[in-house]
């Protein structure tokens, strides 16, 4: 907002600036309110089975771009045993609301995990969703 205004033969300008920061670093002077500032990082960490269901997702989308041939050579590149990829892998067997779930957990602020992936293993093993989501909502009871 720009106003000006006269007094005694003087034009006075006014209006809102604030400072950023410009490339490398420098300050520069902007016009208008300055924005708001950015909301405080989360504290904690990600659960570990959040971060094995990205993997998941991660690991299967390079098999699927042809990146990688086969679950043993992303356990060959991981420095895991195929049975360990494939115990990450079934991971993608769960229903796409449940892996949802699991990728927006809240983050850990102390102590261990409320879910481990080995809690999901006989989930990952029923091919039915609605019997995958019964069995979900038991293992989130004692976790919240």
């Amino acid at each position: 907002m720009v106003v000006a205004e006269e007094l005694g033969g003087r034009i006075t300008t006014r209006s809102t600036i604030h400072f950023a920061r410009a490339r490398r670093g420098r300050k520069e002077l902007r016009r208008g309110e300055a924005p708001p500032p950015p909301a405080p990082p989360a504290y904690g960490r990600v659960p570990r089975i959040a971060r094995l269901m990205a993997l998941a997702i991660r690991m299967q989308t390079l098999v699927g771009a042809g990146e990688v041939s086969d679950y043993a050579e992303l356990a060959r590149l991981g420095h895991v045993t195929r049975a360990r990829v494939t115990q990450i892998m079934n991971l993608l067997c769960l229903a796409p609301d449940i892996q949802e779930d699991i990728l927006f957990l809240p983050p850990i602020e102390s102590g261990r995990d409320p879910i481990r992936e080995l809690q999901l293993r006989p989930i990952t093993m029923v091919p039915d969703w609605r019997k995958q989501r019964r069995m979900w909502r038991e293992i989130l009871k004692p976790a919240r």
